[in-house]
This record gives structure tokens, sequence and C-alpha cells, in this order.
């Protein structure tokens, strides 16, 4: 749960008093045009930036009080993760969890079930540095899961992806959410919002512009298309094809 949620630059209102709330074993949405403040909210929601003002609650966590106890309920996945290259993608799980302080003989059965879930066991002692971008995504997906988080925040994690690995982390994301997990994911891809969000936001200029199921959406926007027409018409959209016809 976030209340309030600003995040100032000097001048600049990158985040502008955003309120959300978002439910146990529910897949959440947030979508907005470049710049729109996304990445930005999701930092604070894990922990990474601190809001001017307002709260944020993870699993009944303050986030600023106890920005520790918050931060080890959650995993969270950035658009360009970090890996050390020179260990295998099994030691670099392995380091995730010591991070976390999971049990040993947990990190092995765990880490074992997840590199293979994710197409790795093969590859499981290979240095990542040899390792493609979709290669590399996968083993921070398996280290984020490492210590079974309650949240995982995902900052479009589909990019670099080959189909069948997307198809992958969509059906492992909904069988998280059905087993309780919360996730909380930003996309440009409105058809992967469409088909894996339970509900959404859209962000634009810092501010909440629609929240909603995607029904609710199409109230909201008083449209009866697509989720992408809906998108425009609440981000300025229309203007913007205005402009290219002049120009065309």
């Amino acid at each position: 749960r976030a209340e309030g949620l600003p995040r100032l630059y000097g001048d600049f209102v990158a985040v502008d008093g955003i309120d959300l709330s978002i439910g146990r074993g529910e897949i959440f949405g947030v979508l907005g045009p470049n710049g729109a403040g996304k990445t930005t909210t999701l930092r604070m929601l894990v922990g990474l930036l601190r809001p001017s003002t307002g709260s944020i609650v993870v699993d009944g966590v303050d986030m600023v009080a106890r920005p520790q106890d918050a931060r080890a309920r959650i995993a969270f996945l950035p658009d360009t993760p970090y890996l050390y290259d020179k260990l295998t993608a099994r030691e670099f799980v392995h380091f995730v969890a010591g991070l976390y302080s999971v049990p040993p003989e947990q990190v092995d059965r765990r880490s074992d079930e997840l590199l293979t879930l994710f197409g790795l066991g093969d590859r499981a002692d290979d240095l990542v540095e040899g390792f493609s971008h979709g290669m590399r995504q996968k083993v921070v997906m398996v280290a984020a899961l490492i210590h079974a988080p309650k949240v995982i925040f995902l900052d479009e994690p589909t990019v670099g992806l080959d189909p069948r690995s997307a198809r992958l982390l969509r059906d492992i994301l909904r069988q998280l959410a059905d087993r309780g997990t919360t996730v909380v994911l930003s996309t440009h891809i409105l058809e992967i919002a469409e088909r894996m969000c339970d509900r959404m936001v859209i962000i634009d200029k810092g501010r909440v512009v629609a929240m909603g199921t995607v029904a609710e959406l199409h109230e909201q926007a008083h449209e009866t298309s697509s989720l992408e027409d809906i998108f425009l018409s609440l981000t300025g959209g229309p203007a913007d094809a205005a402009i290219a016809s002049v120009l065309s």
C-alpha cells in the first residue's frame, strides 16, 4: 500500500501524490508512456528511492520505518539487471540466497528446481559472462525467487526474452500469484498487461490517470475498443496522432 507518494528532484515533480493498494496474490500492472514515472514509482516501492513524503507498507511492514524488514519480503527485477560475470549461474543464485539468509539445505534444492524450471539446468555451472540477455534475465529471476518473496516487482520483465521464455515467465508469475504471491510489473507492451494483469494503473506525468480492471478502464475512458485505445486516450495519444497526420 502506498499513500500520498511523491518524488521531487529539486523543482521537478517525477511522481505526484500516487496512492496504490495492491492485494495479496494479485498481478498488478503499472503502465504509462516514457518518462511517466513508472520506474521511479517502482524504485520507491522497493526501497531504492525514499519518497519525499507519504508512506509505503509491504506485507504489513513500513518501508520507511523498517526498510530492512520490508526488503526481506520482496524481490525486485530492474529492466537492466546486474550480475557478476565471473560467477556461474548457480554461484550467483547462492550468493543472493546468502543475502536473504536462506538456510543452506533449502538453497541447494530450491536453486536446482528453479534453474531447471527456467531451462538453465544444463548451464547452471557456466559463467554468466557467456550468457545471452535472455538467459541473464532468467538467472536474475531464479535469484529473485530463491527466498520465496511475498511481493515481486518487475520492471519491463519480458524485454530480451524470446516468445517461449516470455510465455514461461507469464505462466510462472500466474502460478505464483495463485499461491498468494503479489506481482507488480511495469511494461510498455499492452498485450502483456491485458493478458496477465488482474488490475492495472495508468500513470502519466507522475499522476494516476486511471486504475482498475480492463473492464473498469473501459468505463473510465469511455472507450469500447482496445486497451491500446484506452491508453492513448488517457495519455495524449489522440493529440500525437493529430500531429502525425499534419506532418504526413
